[in-house]
């Protein structure tokens, strides 16, 4: 795929125009964006953006990080503290995700929306009352591994960083969390399967495939 320069705010701009022309496939009256990226490549703030830029235009938005979602650390280090297939399979709690997060925004669902359940510093619920999302409202959910779960996102982007970058850019205490990385590479395509595909490598000069 051909590759063109972009800013983060043309990107956002980008995104948000063809959420604003796009509808759920389920006919789910919410729409849900997935920006998927390690850490490294710093999804949020693209998340962020994009959220501004919706918010701009009308709409109500949510924006959700999946650190919020991670499981209780006896679980997460059940087979120690830096094993990459634990951080890749085990880390995140999917189950709650489709629950408190995708379930209230099916078609005919609450819109009421979690957005967190767990504080991994204090390793304790964070007991977040439920937040509203409006009719025409916008889920933005971002972190790592988003692609492969069959969440029912309406439009993804996922940042890619090539392995050497991703080694780089990764804080050395979080370098043994890089082979899962490379797993999801392998076994997920996130490049191939994302709607919008943003190489970071360079966090100052991005560049993007353009919209499907």
């Amino acid at each position: 795929m051909r590759l063109e320069a972009i800013t983060w705010e043309r990107l956002a701009e980008a995104v948000a125009e063809r959420v604003l022309t796009t509808t759920a496939q389920d006919g789910s009256p919410w729409l849900r964006v997935g920006v998927d990226g390690a850490p490294a490549a710093r999804p949020g703030e693209l998340a962020e953006r994009i959220g501004d830029v919706l918010r701009l235009r009308g709409r109500g938005v949510l924006v959700v990080g999946t650190g919020g979602f991670l499981r209780p650390a006896s679980l997460r280090y059940e087979y120690g503290r830096e094993d990459p297939d634990a951080y890749y399979g085990s880390w995140f709690d999917t189950g709650a995700l489709w629950r408190e997060v995708f379930g209230p925004l099916e078609a005919g669902g609450s819109g009421r929306v979690l957005p967190d359940l767990w504080d991994p510093a204090t390793d304790r619920a964070t007991r977040s009352a439920p937040v509203r999302l409006p009719a025409g409202g916008v889920l933005v959910l971002h972190g790592p591994f988003l692609l492969g779960h069959w969440f029912p996102f309406d439009l993804t982007a996922h940042l890619r960083l090539s392995p050497g970058a991703l080694e780089r850019r990764t804080d050395e205490r979080e370098r043994w969390t890089l082979p899962a990385y490379a797993r999801y590479e392998d076994e997920v395509r996130p490049a191939e399967s994302a709607d919008v595909l943003v190489r970071a490598d360079d966090p100052r000069h991005p560049a993007w495939g353009g919209l499907p």
